[in-house]
């Protein structure tokens, strides 16, 4: 099984994906936390350490190209195992990003979404922008706005496929947020549910 966790930055998707992937775990059903990253940080530190500051459609080029390759690695690894595989900040996320930044779809994201499997569960973290701002900014790994995490959902709510995604309250703490899920996917307590 794949479960997709998507959402804004700040919006609790990584810690929610290592305790959702620890609970399953303990419960007897291994699984997997991946989390797909495109680079940005890396990238942005690097351009800022040497004082290059490359066009933003460069930019979106790259982290997109490494997000692809991070995806692709981690259906590898669902379909070469029988672990459930959580996969954070998948194709959805350079969707939204782009939709943000006014760059069109382009050809490749559009194609991986067609080819690879698709997701058995997407999740969909619902989080105030304020709420998103301050975790972002407690972390002092990256820095964001409000607008443009406001920007974010709304370019997430306007994705094509959106509607099919399960929108879960992310403004609580992690511990009630996998609960929800756990709710979601027919978990009760730490067993699945026949």
């Amino acid at each position: 099984m794949i479960i997709v966790l998507t959402g804004v930055d700040g919006a609790g998707k990584t810690t929610a994906g290592k305790l959702l992937a620890e609970r399953l775990s303990s419960a007897a059903y291994p699984a997997v936390f991946t989390t797909n990253r495109s680079g940005r940080r890396s990238i942005t530190s690097w351009c800022n350490r040497w004082n290059i500051h490359p066009p933003g459609i460069l930019l979106d080029a790259i982290e997109t190209g490494i997000r692809c390759v991070n995806v692709v690695i981690s259906h590898l690894r669902a379909r070469s195992s029988s672990r459930l595989v959580i996969m954070d900040r998948y194709l959805y996320c350079q969707l939204a990003l782009r939709r943000v930044q006014g760059i069109s779809p382009g050809w490749l994201l559009p194609t991986l979404l067609k080819f690879l499997p698709a997701p058995d569960i997407v999740f969909y973290f619902a989080v105030h922008a304020d709420t998103a701002h301050a975790r972002v900014s407690s972390r002092a790994a990256d820095t964001e706005t409000l607008e443009h995490l406001d920007m974010f959902d709304n370019a997430y709510r306007a994705l094509q496929a959106f509607p099919s995604f399960i929108v879960i309250d992310a403004n609580r703490f992690p511990e009630q947020v996998v609960d929800d899920i756990l709710q979601e996917l027919g978990v009760c307590g730490l067993g699945l549910q026949p």
